[in-house]
């Protein structure tokens, strides 16, 4: 009879392993499928991410281009610009001035008296 108890008891825990194990693999397998899934949505979201980034890098480089032919016309217009106002500028003299009714003036200076704690001297300002 001790022989059938352990015969029985050793089955149950074959069949229990059996069980056990069989639960593993399906638990395994749920979390390779889980696993594999976030996996996917990963590789998607970082595709998405790499195309945004890409685009906006291109975006980016002709928004250059075109802000450096912007600033190169924008330059050529300075230049003029000043060419124009080197050569009116060289063309008003005092004779010029005069001409349009500018006169000369002599220069007047304010000063002021000192309230005499210091010494006396008068102060310009």
């Amino acid at each position: 009879m001790r022989s059938a108890q352990i015969t029985i008891s050793h089955k149950l825990k074959i069949y229990a392993g059996m069980y056990q194990r069989g639960v593993d693999i399906a638990l395994r397998g749920d979390l390779r499928a889980k696993l594999f899934h976030f996996i996917l949505v990963s590789f998607g979201m970082l595709c998405l991410c790499y195309i945004l980034i890409l685009g906006n890098m291109v975006f980016n480089i002709i928004e250059r281009r075109s802000l450096e032919r912007e600033g190169l016309a924008l330059g050529s217009e300075v230049g003029n610009l000043e060419l124009t106002y080197l050569s009116a500028a060289s063309k008003i003299d005092l004779e010029f001035s005069k001409s349009l009714g500018f006169q000369e003036t002599k220069p007047a200076f304010a000063t002021r008296k000192s309230l005499g704690l210091a010494g006396g001297l008068d102060d310009e300002i």
